[in-house]
């Protein structure tokens, strides 16, 4: 069984910057995509950022210009890196990956933005 755990959340002022990791038990090479989603208070789990295997990317349009998503194949890790956060970016941060058909969850890490 795929275990992924995720770290690196916190609380921030706005403007700052977190940078998420995203570590899995078994080499990121068998998975299709890695990505990260967030659920905030009341809302609908959203697609933050995804990363294929063949290196595309895609990113949520509130998040474009701010977020990076990148990897680390030698450490089976994902990473989020986060700049310029706001107040609507916090909520709870989950890491994805994808072996079609299945797909396995992290267990979520709080990212909170505020003064």
């Amino acid at each position: 069984q795929v275990q992924l755990v995720e770290s690196g959340g916190g609380l921030v002022q706005p403007g700052g910057s977190l940078r998420l990791s995203c570590a899995a038990s078994e080499s990121i090479l068998i998975f299709n995509a890695m990505g990260w989603y967030r659920q905030a208070p009341g809302k609908q789990r959203e697609l933050v950022a995804v990363m294929s295997n063949g290196g595309n990317t895609n990113y949520a349009d509130s998040v474009k210009g701010r977020f990076t998503i990148s990897n680390d194949n030698a450490k089976n890790t994902v990473y989020l890196q986060m700049n310029s956060l706001k107040p609507e970016d916090t909520a709870v941060y989950y890491c994805n990956a994808v072996q079609w058909p299945n797909d396995f969850w992290g267990q979520g890490t709080q990212v909170s933005i505020s003064s």
